[in-house]
């Protein structure tokens, strides 16, 4: 896997936080008033996000394009990888370390076509069978997911912790398996103890009065739980 990244040329330094990531955190437009996009994002970063990523439901590309270019230098600064979720020409424009995309939004290489060789290309995942064919296509990360119901998500039912384990030991010996869905503090150590090993959470942190409290809070829980 190392071999097939060195020639394509992804950077090697972000790929290297990517495969030792813990914690993926999201400025979500949907929690995040735009004035206040900043203030969020250093928070996440101080709080011990591992990687972060600006998801903008409902506005255009000019829009994310400009939110994009406000988080782009703060996450550079603190060499948090910045992925921006659904707009690859936005994350090439930008110069993003990666660009998350949705089942229905391309293959990797129609993705790839855009962003360049260089770029971390994340898929979301919801079935076991999805993210074995993801590390076939070849993404360099899979969130997997939503575990729990979750309004960030509204519509599709959560698919529970059952099969973290098997996409851990499948996919996860491979790339990097952000598990992801209605995740909080309530119930990060059952997601934990079922496997997972990575996991993205978004309103238990973005809701909360102290963004950067939650997330340190967040990552002390990881560190102190045991997996299986």
């Amino acid at each position: 896997m190392l071999v097939f990244v060195m020639n394509r040329g992804v950077n090697i330094f972000m790929k290297t936080k990517l495969n030792k990531a813990q914690l993926y955190g999201i400025v979500d437009l949907g929690y995040v008033d735009k004035d206040n996009l900043e203030n969020v994002c250093l928070a996440l970063i101080a709080g011990g996000v591992d990687i972060l990523q600006l998801r903008a439901k409902g506005y255009d590309q000019n829009d994310v394009e400009s939110f994009a270019r406000r988080l782009r230098p703060l996450c550079q600064k603190a060499s948090v990888p910045f992925i921006v979720n659904d707009f690859p020409e936005v994350a090439a424009i930008v110069k993003a370390d990666g660009v998350h995309v949705g089942q229905d939004d391309g293959s990797l290489k129609s993705v790839r076509g855009i962003v360049g060789e260089k770029m971390i290309i994340g898929r979301s995942t919801h079935t076991k069978e999805q993210a074995n064919l993801a590390l076939l296509e070849g993404f360099d990360y899979i969130g997997f997911g939503p575990l729990f119901l979750t309004p960030t998500k509204k519509g599709r039912p959560g698919i529970g912790v059952e099969d973290i384990l098997y996409v851990e030991n499948k996919v996860g010996a491979e790339i990097p398996v952000f598990c992801i869905g209605g995740i909080k503090r309530g119930n990060i150590k059952t997601v934990i103890q079922a496997g997972a090993r990575r996991v993205v959470i978004v309103s238990d942190l973005l809701t909360d009065s102290s963004v950067e409290a939650a997330t340190k809070e967040v990552k002390t829980i990881i560190n102190q739980t045991t997996l299986i």
